[in-house]
């Protein structure tokens, strides 16, 4: 079998192969796996250097069985590579067939008469690949205008379009799992109890000194009464505690140090306050809120610059 396989042809057969698994499972993104990784592109240089360096001992071994063979055993061996397997004669054959030429002895059947300093023309037909390549080109095209131009199929804007549509969907059906994506338009109450268990725990972190353990309130406002100073519910509570309070004299803006699902948690832990009695409830401030009233607007929230230990939201 080696001998109707050039070496060359046999080492870019198995390198291009050992390429392609390596393609298959190094995880590169976007660009080919030898340029992403510089480490890939060495192991492959490595494989092709052991390659060629196979193919070199390999014909060197060969070679020097061969010369160490008495003169009938070498005319044995190379009677015997002189043979044609069937699958050889056969790719050979088809290989005549498709060019469709005509044996040298035969040449002369279709010489013409023209003559240009002894060089003489033939009359070769068409190859045969080269026909049936032209005739499928010929359907291909029919097919492809019915298609495209009478029955008005799907082009490649539509596509785009589908594709675009696709995509949307996915990317809503990814917020719907992706809690830091979650912002003032977003956000939604949390109920369940890993949630607002976390909430708690940022709450007992962060909020206790100025709100109480209780949401009673103290250097901030009690956070148990219908009273809001820059409006109640979700969404407000968790633009209050991202972007901060009153400018000058309200908390700090916790999106610095809080992730947006840290903020939703404790936004809902804070609202599980309201209809409690603390133990030393702090004196009613701002508007009574309630949900039929809407949520405050965005321009009644500032954001304050100075950083203080307060950590009012209500």
């Amino acid at each position: 079998m080696r001998q109707y396989i050039p070496s060359w042809l046999r080492v870019m057969i198995v390198f291009f192969a050992i390429a392609l698994l390596v393609e298959y499972f190094v995880d590169s993104g976007d660009l080919p796996a030898f340029i992403e990784n510089p480490y890939v592109s060495l192991f492959l240089v490595l494989v092709l250097l052991f390659l060629i360096a196979v193919e070199g001992i390999l014909a060197a071994l060969e070679n020097t069985l061969y010369q160490s063979l008495n003169a009938e055993a070498k005319a044995r061996y190379d009677a015997k590579r002189a043979e044609t397997p069937a699958f050889i004669g056969w790719i050979q054959d088809t290989y005549k067939k498709l060019l469709g030429s005509k044996p040298m002895e035969q040449e002369h059947e279709i010489v013409l008469d023209h003559n240009y300093d002894g060089i003489r023309e033939l009359d070769n037909s068409l190859p045969p690949w080269w026909l049936y390549s032209f005739y499928i080109s010929i359907i291909f095209g029919v097919v492809y205008m019915l298609r495209y131009h009478v029955f008005n199929g799907d082009n490649q804007y539509d596509e785009l379009e589908t594709e675009y549509a696709e995509a949307k969907i996915a990317i809503e059906e990814y917020k719907k799992t992706a809690k830091d994506l979650v912002d003032f338009n977003t956000v939604e109450m949390l109920t369940g109890a890993s949630d607002l268990n976390n909430g708690r725990k940022l709450y007992d972190a962060n909020c206790v000194a100025c709100h109480k353990s209780d949401g009673g309130g103290g250097i901030g406002p009690n956070l148990a009464d219908k009273h809001w100073i820059l409006g109640g519910g979700i969404k407000n509570v968790f633009q209050t505690i991202s972007e901060g309070g009153r400018n000058g004299k309200g908390m700090i803006a916790w999106k610095q140090s809080l992730k947006p699902s840290e903020i939703a948690q404790v936004a809902s832990y804070v609202l599980t306050f309201q209809g409690t009695t603390p133990a030393e409830p702090k004196e009613a401030e701002g508007d009574i809120w309630t949900p039929e009233g809407g949520v405050a607007e965005s321009n009644d929230i500032e954001t304050t610059t100075t950083q203080t230990d307060s950590t009012s939201v209500n």
